[in-house]
This record gives C-alpha cells, structure tokens and sequence, in this order.
C-alpha cells in the first residue's frame, strides 16, 4: 500500500470532500450545514480521498465544537484512524446515520467500518440518539392547555431549575457532565448553549400550573442549522403528568408562530419517555446519530 497524506483543505480544492462515496447518506443530511473548507480534512492515497472528516462551529467559533460528518473508503479503516489521531482538535465526534442503518445490509456494513475506524482513532462510544424533523405536513400537536407560560430573564433561576432537573436525568451528556463536575457544571453547560444559540434570550420561558407551581421549563432555539427544540425539562417533584409533552407542544407552538417551517428535535434513544412524547406530538424520526467521545490524548 502506498503512503498516506493527511491534510486540510482550503478554498481551491474543497471539492476534493466531495469525490469519495456517500453509501449513508451524509451529504443530504448536512445540506443546510457550513462547513469551513479549513476545518475539513483528507486522507490521500495515490491523490485519491479514502477518508475524510469535516469539523463544524457556529459562525463566530473560534475552534470546532464536534465532528459531525466522518467517512471512510472500503478497506481504509486505518487511514480514517489516522485522520482522527493526526487531528488538531479533539472534541466530539458525531455519525449521522439513516433510521434503517441496521436493517439495510450496505449500510450497516458501511456503518460499522465508521464505528471501528471511530474507535481505533481514540474515541468510544457516548450514546445513540434520535433525531427527529417536524414538518407542518403533520400538523401542530394539540396544547392540553393544563400550564401557564411565562419569560424569565433572570439566568440563576435557569440555573437553579436546571439543577433540579439533571438531578434525575436520563440525558447521557448531562450524566457525563455530572461525573465530571457535578449539577452545576451540567447547568452551566445547558446554559452556555443556549447563550450560544443565535435565538433571542427573551423566548426562555418557565412553565406553571395555574396555581404557580414551577414545572419546568422550554428553550425555543435557533440553532445554526435553524429552528430546533433547544430544550425540555420537567423538575422531578411534577414528574408523572406527562407535562414534558406539554412542553414540547408549546415549543412547537412557539417556533412556528415565530416563523419556522420547520422544527428539529433530538433525544437519546434509551429515553423512552421523551421518544413517546416526540413520537405523539407528530415528530418522525428522520435520522440516528451516534456520538463518541475521544478518550486518548496526546
């Protein structure tokens, strides 16, 4: 086998992503995403892309903030490794993936060559999620009318709720931030992504019952792909209502009488509660994402 070159492209040649196959789907997947030509990089053989790796950040990133597009060429497992080692930034990594990867024999060979060049490239798996589009197509889920909606700009009420909700969390990246640094590191994460979002601050609202008990809340985003469900959370004392559908419906709700065509939503596929809920308020599933981790460093 001949050498491997390793490197960024830039503006003249960032046709060269393009050139190696797209078996899973990837380039439709990210039709609305920016990709800066100098945060993609290549892996050549004989001048010819046998992996490849685009980087992505907001528009005023200064690094990176995951992988979200990752492939490799048959047999070339060990060249997308490398491309991952050699990188000069180490952060999250994410593979996008149809909803029928695991039944379509071509894509899930194709998937699992991606998972073991993940894996040989320093990085292990974090969790597996569902990723979900509504369309108007299937209709505004109904509000249940059950709570009141209110704005709040005080962020250290944000904050205090959010502590109380990661308390008893099913979401594997606050679980990780938890380990990591407790409540209050997975609370200022929650609340630096949403400062990060390109949204208006004002359309954090807290959820009431209509005798002012504090439910939760619900963050309507704008992230820079466009209108997503930035956050739903219910406090654990008024679990057992079903109010994080409310949530979800008032976001919806939200979003489009705000302008959205359409609304992205994601949850881990090990939370069973909120799948149901996206499912009831007309969302389908329209891709899986995996996302990794890296563990080694240099």
């Amino acid at each position: 086998m001949t050498d491997l070159v390793i490197r960024a492209l830039t503006e003249r040649d960032a046709s060269l992503f393009d050139e190696l196959p797209d078996p899973l789907g990837a380039r439709e997947a990210h039709r609305a995403t920016h990709h800066r030509p100098d945060w993609k990089r290549v892996a050549l053989r004989d001048g010819k892309v046998v992996a490849r790796g685009a980087w992505w950040g907001g528009p005023d990133d200064e690094h990176p903030v995951n992988i979200n597009w990752f492939d490799v060429a048959e047999g070339e497992e060990e060249a997308g490794a490398e491309l991952l080692r050699t990188a000069p930034w180490q952060v999250e990594l994410e593979l996008n993936l149809p909803p029928d990867w695991r039944e379509d024999p071509l894509r899930r060979a194709a998937a699992e060559a991606r998972f073991s060049s993940v894996r040989e490239g320093g990085y292990e798996l974090l969790v597996e999620r569902y990723l979900y589009r509504w369309t108007p197509e299937h209709g505004l889920p109904e509000r249940p009318g059950r709570l009141e909606f209110r704005p709040e700009d005080d962020d250290a009420l944000f904050f205090d709720l959010l502590r109380r909700i990661h308390s008893a969390t099913l979401d594997a990246h606050a679980l990780l931030a938890i380990e990591e640094g407790g409540l209050d590191k997975a609370a200022q994460e929650e609340l630096d992504f949403f400062h990060w979002c390109p949204s208006p601050r004002e359309w954090w609202q807290i959820a009431c019952t209509p005798e002012g008990d504090v439910v939760g809340i619900h963050i309507p985003a704008y992230n820079p792909s466009g209108p997503c469900i930035g956050f739903i959370g219910v406090v654990p004392e008024q679990r057992g209502h079903g109010y994080a559908y409310d949530l979800l419906a008032e976001c919806t709700h939200y979003l489009v009488e705000h302008g959205a065509e359409f609304v992205a939503g994601a949850t881990d596929r090990g939370n069973f509660p909120m799948a149901a809920n996206f499912d009831r308020a007309g969302y389908p599933v329209v891709r899986e994402r995996l996302n990794f981790r890296p563990v080694r460093t240099r």
